[in-house]
């Protein structure tokens, strides 16, 4: 057995608010309030020390992830709506799951919300710009005679620089499912680049402390892979791949959605789904640099079911209360951390 110290503390786990359709993306702001997306109840909701919560904004369609932009906006991926499917469990509890492709889908895009005005508008549907198959060389309009259209943008990480990372999941249907990339674009609509294409189910995205490394997860494949990058939206080709990835590490306990990094380089993984059955709960994977798991934290809430984490963010004055989603089990919740979350760019 290790000797290191733990990183969460499950006697500090408590329930902040209940009430959500599937909420995702939480950011914490400077007043002690979390805002978050709701993608069942497609809205931006604002929840409060007290356990109240308000909606900030409507959001149609399937807003899936937040961040906080330079110019103090809220720059929101949306994924253009799930068909739902309420699933009841033997405690009496229901759980929310989206999966299919929603009938009167909207499309994918990325949105900013004006948090004072509530003005929300559109900044990108599509890519002028693809790669190759290798993922790293852009392509000329002759050889990508039509543009690559976002399809279920699921979350975002802004860079020091004002720029922002897209992962597309895609959107599945009983018997298909999209083949989707990555993107890097900037804050003010003016442009947009897929930058790794394919892959299979890109979901959380984010970069290491010192701006040098782009990692994501690999929904169903339960693979966390990285990119190294040697300026703002450049990926440094590594010749041992197609698309100049790295696997920091395969095999993880459950499904993954949205990833998070402390402030020592740490990559927190929400694990969903480790028994493959919604009665049981999942839980944060916590990765080293090197790829070595530190820690599994099941998020255990008494007499409920957590099957399906799905993002997470830290607040307080020192960085160290993360604030869970629970996905569809209608629950923000909190925990202290050992180590602090490294603060977003913006």
């Amino acid at each position: 057995m290790s000797d290191r110290t733990a990183i969460f503390d499950p006697s500090t786990l408590e329930v902040v608010c209940t009430g959500l359709g599937f909420s995702e993306g939480p950011i914490a702001m400077p007043d002690g309030t979390v805002l978050l997306v709701d993608i069942k109840n497609q809205c931006l909701t604002r929840a409060r020390p007290g356990g109240a919560c308000e909606v900030v904004a409507k959001i149609p369609g399937g807003p899936n992830g937040a961040a906080i932009g330079p110019d103090g906006r809220v720059y929101i991926c949306n994924n253009g709506g799930f068909e739902w499917a309420e699933v009841p469990l033997p405690n009496k509890q229901v759980i929310s799951v989206g999966e299919y492709q929603a009938k009167d889908y909207l499309g994918g895009s990325v949105q900013v919300l004006d948090l004072e005005s509530g003005k929300l508008e559109t900044l990108y549907r599509d890519c002028q710009i693809g790669t190759d198959m290798m993922g790293l060389g852009p392509r000329t309009p002759k050889e990508v005679p039509s543009p690559s259209v976002l399809r279920g943008p699921d979350d975002l990480v802004f860079d020091s620089t004002g720029g922002f990372w897209i992962a597309d999941f895609g959107k599945s249907r009983p018997r298909d499912k999209d083949l989707t990339g990555i993107y890097y674009a900037r804050a003010d609509g003016s442009s947009i680049r897929e930058k790794i294409f394919p892959l299979d189910g890109p979901n959380g995205i984010a970069l290491s402390p010192a701006g040098d490394r782009l990692y994501a997860s690999l929904t169903f494949r339960r693979t966390l892979l990285y990119w190294e990058l040697d300026g703002p939206g450049s990926i440094r080709p590594n010749p041992e791949t197609m698309d100049g990835a790295h696997v920091l590490r395969a095999g993880l306990p459950g499904d993954l959605d949205s990833i998070k990094v402390d402030e020592q380089g740490n990559v927190y993984a929400l694990t969903i789904l480790p028994k493959k059955t919604p009665f049981c709960n999942g839980g944060v994977t916590v990765v080293s640099p090197q790829g070595e798991i530190l820690e599994y934290f099941e998020i255990a809430i008494p007499g409920r079911f957590v099957p399906m984490p799905s993002n997470l963010c830290w607040g307080g004055p020192d960085r160290k209360t993360a604030y869970i989603t629970c996905g569809g089990s209608d629950m923000l919740v909190k925990v202290r951390t050992s180590i602090a979350g490294l603060p977003p760019a913006h």
